[in-house]
């Protein structure tokens, strides 16, 4: 076989190879929630980016594996993102995860994954653990179409949010801290109606995990007496698409009167 080479003048001979940047999802509880790919970019990636390089070590140490870990993490981001770039422009293949889950939901990730696409550079997304996915599945409540809120704001915005989701028709999802999830039922049940139907689910594939079914209300009476442990997703059923059509109706139906009735006068 003969071979022939263009050699172009002032070009170099070999284009330059960039690295990857992986985000690989890990266990929200069980270790066994981990991909086999994931474990093998996690012994052969030339760097690992962590949320918190302790809880990432006990990870590792689960499945033998030893790589350099490095902190990335929403108070660090800004400053250590533009010499990941580098690297990753260098050759260096490097996998980001976060403590639990999929990294960029409600997780740092997303900064990095933007400036990571801005300098051209190959970005890869395992499939793999997140909490709202199964959360949903178990609620019972329909999941044909959803959406995802994360956490509300603590203060300022909380109650513009959850206004803006009075019409919300799909079937929502929410993180909440246990401290906060009584506080988050009793405003939901207030801005939607006590018997709008939920679901809580704590402790996802872990020991104690729990699903507790039934109107916002009742959910927040329960744990009102029974304060929440672990990390929990929230669901919530979204409005009732003919009761809002109706509301509609006969709110034009008002405005119709009302202004036929100024004519009049």
């Amino acid at each position: 076989m003969v071979i022939f080479l263009a050699i172009i003048p002032n070009c170099s001979i070999f284009a330059e190879i960039m690295g990857i940047l992986y985000v690989v999802p890990t266990p929200v509880g069980n270790m066994e929630d981990i991909t086999l790919r994931a474990l093998r970019l996690l012994k052969e990636a030339d760097l690992i980016l962590a949320e918190d390089t302790r809880t990432s070590g006990i990870l590792l140490k689960h499945y033998g594996i030893q790589n350099r870990l490095a902190s990335h993490h929403k108070f660090n981001e800004h400053g250590t993102t533009a010499s990941v770039i580098e690297r990753l422009k260098a050759g260096a293949d490097i996998v980001l995860i976060s403590d639990a889950g999929t990294p960029g939901i409600s997780d740092p990730g997303f900064f990095l994954v933007r400036e990571a696409v801005a300098a051209g550079i190959e970005v890869q997304c395992l499939p793999g653990a997140t909490a709202f996915v199964p959360a949903l599945v178990v609620s019972g409540l329909p999941d044909d179409r959803f959406c995802f809120e994360g956490f509300l704001p603590q203060k300022k915005g909380r109650a513009t949010r959850i206004a803006s989701l009075l019409q919300e028709t799909r079937t929502m999802i929410f993180y909440e801290s246990p401290h906060r999830l009584v506080k988050t039922l009793e405003q939901l049940a207030e801005a939607f109606g006590a018997d709008r139907q939920g679901a809580v689910v704590r402790e996802i594939s872990k020991v104690h995990e729990e699903c507790r079914r039934g109107t916002l209300s009742e959910l927040a009476a329960h744990f009102t007496a029974e304060p929440p442990r672990g990390e929990i997703v929230l669901i919530v059923a979204g409005a009732d698409e003919k009761m809002l059509k109706e509301a509609a109706k006969q709110a034009r139906k008002h405005a119709t009167l009302e202004t036929n009735n100024s004519q009049t006068e």
